[in-house]
């Protein structure tokens, strides 16, 4: 079964793969609003973390074996980046609306994009997916909440590093055994904004079965999801093709936050599902053999 998982995710196409990360996380960021009412958004963050390790652990075994030190930096750095892009976005939805602080996150990769571009023609895409941008969080209308702001440019500059980083790392371990290293990383750099805030929250009886399920889909299987494809594409067509998602923030953000978008918002949505969908075109990336592979955890006892 586990091979037959394996061959089925390799021939998906590597889009596909984006795009049902994209919605994974953006409903584990919808779901998440309720325990950061709890334990606020940094505990949120790291409380997803922990679960993640946890999960990961579960299914694959760090590939500590395999580690030289010249991938130190790089997971490192990975995993810290992962655990703060969490942490100041769920810091951004707790001011904002989920659409509008995935928009204003995503100026991160599409900045990646734009300079990772070799084809001048390709920036028609992330130029019009910045204007649907523009029209998705409505600069001139209302007060702004320049805190919810400025955490969700502090998680755009992380998500931009994060997609540089995962393609690097995801060439070297594959998606599984990547993450088993990177998360425990990020839940070590979080712990101390996000501990103090746990034992400060409420922690009612459901909210770490409510965490751990979150943790689940984010970080475990979309992260997972995102490497898989990063490792068959290229940074611009993956990071101009994130332009869909504040479409899907906006999307979730509505259906579980019940968050009404404007007509303007809606005109939005349709330039950045147009970019994202034209920029995945030719945007394929041969994957470099995966020196690591995934180990299948021990049974218990052995």
């Amino acid at each position: 079964m586990r091979n037959t998982l394996t061959r089925t995710l390799t021939a998906a196409p590597p889009w596909s793969m984006a795009v049902a990360a994209m919605m994974a996380i953006q409903l584990s960021n919808a779901m998440s609003v309720t325990v950061i009412g709890q334990v606020g958004p940094a505990g949120t963050a790291w409380l997803r973390m922990c679960f993640g390790v946890v999960f990961l652990w579960v299914i694959s075994r760090p590939a500590i074996r395999s580690l030289r030190r010249r991938d130190l930096p790089a997971l490192i750095a990975l995993g810290v980046v992962t655990g703060f892009m969490t942490t100041f976005f769920l810091a951004a939805v707790e001011r904002i609306p989920l659409g509008t602080a995935v928009a204003i996150e995503f100026l991160g990769p599409l900045t990646v994009a734009g300079i990772m571009n070799k084809r001048r023609k390709a920036l028609v895409w992330p130029l019009l997916a910045f204007i649907g941008v523009v029209l998705l969080t409505e600069p001139w209308h209302g007060v702004i909440d320049l805190a919810g702001v400025g955490f969700a440019v502090a998680a755009g500059a992380c998500w931009g590093l994060y997609n540089v980083l995962t393609q690097h790392v995801g060439d070297r371990f594959s998606g599984i055994s990547g993450l088993s290293l990177t998360i425990p990383i990020a839940a070590l750099a979080t712990m101390p904004v996000g501990l103090p805030q746990v034992l400060g929250g409420s922690l009612d009886w459901w909210v770490l079965p409510l965490a751990a399920g979150i943790a689940l889909i984010t970080p475990v299987i979309a992260f997972g999801l995102e490497m898989l494809a990063l490792r068959r594409m290229t940074h611009t067509a993956f990071g101009t093709l994130l332009s869909i998602e504040p479409a899907f923030g906006v999307l979730i953000g509505l259906l579980v936050l019940a968050q009404q978008p404007t007509l303007m918002q809606v005109a939005g949505i349709a330039l950045v599902v147009i970019a994202g969908t034209a920029a995945q075109q030719g945007g394929k990336r041969t994957p470099k053999p995966v020196l690591t592979t995934d180990v299948p955890a021990s049974p218990a006892g052995s």
